[in-house]
C-alpha cells in the first residue's frame, strides 16, 4: 500500500476514534442529565407561589427561598414579589384583604389559565363581599375539610417520647375572651353557666386582659377551658381547642360543629361536648362534680399522640404546593359564597 493509502486509513481510524469519544461523552452527558436509573425524574422544578398580600401585615415577612424547606417541600418558593404575577404557578389571595379593599384582584394582568387560590381561616359569619368574587378562583384554602387546600389549626400527631407531666390544678374552669357579644351563642352559653359554675373570665373582653406569653401558662392551672367557637359552622374548629386547651394541658369543653366533626380530629374522650347535656345547669353539675380518677381519662390520648398547631401563615400558604399536583385544572367557583356558607 503507498504512503498516501496508509495516510487515509490513519485519518479515518482517528476520526473514527474521535467519532466514538463524542459518541461517549455525549451519552454520559445523557445519565447525568436525564432520569435517575429504576425511573425516577430528574432534578424537579421549583414552584412558585405568589402570594398577593401577606394576611393582615402592612409589610410582608422576608421570605427565603426556601422557605418551604422546613414543611418537607424543598422545590416550592413562596414570594410576594408581584412582578412575578406573570411567571407564578399560583397566586394566592386572602380574603380579609380584598374585603376591606386593601387588595384588589389584578384581573385585567392574569395569565391564561393560572389558578388562582382564595384563602381564609374565618368563618362564614365573619366574611362578606363573597358575592363579588364569583368566577375568580380555582382553589380554595381553608380549614374545611373539603376544601381543595385542606389547613386545620391543629391535628394531634404520633407522640416520640414521654408526655409531659400535666400541669397542677388551682382552678375548675377558664375562658380567654376578646370579642364578647350578647347576641352571640357563646354569650348566651356563659350567661346561662355562670350562677351554676365558677368560670374565670380572661382577655380582652375582661377586666383582666392576658399577655400572649401568658395565656398558656394562665389556662393550663384550670382543670376545664370553655373552648366555644365565635360561630357554628362545618369543620370550624380554631385555636381555641388546640392551642388554648389540648396544648395548654386543660379539658376542652367545647361549643361549635357537632360531635362526630370534633371526634374526626380528636379522640371522643379528650373533650366535653356541650350538646350532649339538656341543660347548662346539667352541664355546670357534670363538670363540678367529676372525680380525679374521671378527669385523668380526658388525657389518655397524651401517652400516644401530641398536638400540633398550624398558625404560621407560611406553611399555610406552603401546602399549596404539596397539593397541586392532585387538584383539577380549569375549575372554577362560580359560587364561591353559596360554598363557603353550605
Amino acid at each position: 500500500m503507498s504512503n498516501a493509502g496508509l495516510s487515509s486509513t490513519r485519518r479515518q481510524r482517528a476520526w473514527g476514534g474521535l467519532v466514538g469519544v463524542a459518541l461517549l461523552l455525549a451519552l454520559w452527558l445523557l445519565w447525568l442529565l436525564g432520569p435517575a436509573p429504576g425511573g425516577a425524574p430528574g432534578p424537579q422544578p421549583t414552584v412558585t407561589i405568589l402570594v398577593w398580600h401577606w394576611p393582615f401585615a402592612e409589610q410582608p415577612p422576608e421570605l427565603p427561598h426556601n422557605t418551604c424547606t422546613p414543611y418537607g417541600l424543598a422545590h416550592c418558593r413562596l414570594s410576594t414579589d408581584r412582578s412575578l404575577l406573570a411567571s407564578a404557578d399560583a397566586v394566592v389571595f386572602h380574603h380579609r384583604e380584598l374585603e376591606t379593599r386593601r387588595s384588589r384582584l389584578p384581573l385585567a394582568q392574569r395569565p391564561q389559565g393560572q389558578p388562582w387560590v382564595w384563602a381564609s381561616m374565618e368563618s362564614p359569619s365573619h366574611t362578606h363581599g363573597l358575592h363579588r368574587l364569583r368566577g375568580v378562583f380555582n382553589w380554595v384554602l381553608s380549614y374545611r375539610r373539603d376544601s381543595d387546600i385542606f389547613v386545620p389549626y391543629g391535628r394531634l400527631e404520633p407522640r416520640l417520647g414521654p408526655a409531659p407531666p400535666l400541669p397542677a390544678k388551682s382552678g375548675l374552669a377558664a375562658w380567654v375572651v376578646s370579642n364578647f357579644q350578647e347576641r352571640q351563642l357563646r354569650a348566651k352559653l356563659y350567661r346561662q353557666l355562670a350562677p351554676h359554675l365558677r368560670v374565670d373570665v380572661f382577655g380582652r373582653a375582661s377586666r383582666r386582659p392576658l399577655c400572649a406569653d401568658c395565656l398558656l401558662p394562665t389556662v393550663a392551672r384550670y382543670r376545664f377551658y370553655l373552648a366555644f367557637e365565635n360561630s357554628q359552622h362545618r369543620d370550624y374548629i380554631t385555636e381555641k381547642f388546640w392551642r388554648n386547651a389540648l396544648a395548654a394541658g386543660a379539658v376542652p369543653v367545647v361549643l361549635g360543629p357537632p360531635r362526630a366533626t370534633y371526634e374526626a380530629f380528636a379522640p371522643a374522650d379528650a373533650f366535653v361536648h356541650v350538646d350532649d347535656f339538656g341543660s347548662a345547669f346539667e352541664l355546670a353539675a357534670f363538670l363540678a362534680g367529676m372525680n380525679e380518677s374521671r378527669y385523668q381519662r380526658f388525657f389518655a390520648w397524651r401517652s400516644r399522640l401530641r398536638v400540633r398547631l398550624f398558625s404560621d401563615w407560611r406553611e399555610r400558604f406552603c401546602a399549596v404546593c404539596a397539593r397541586m399536583p392532585h387538584l383539577p385544572r380549569g375549575r372554577v367557583y362560580e359560587d364561591l359564597e353559596g360554598w363557603f356558607r353550605a
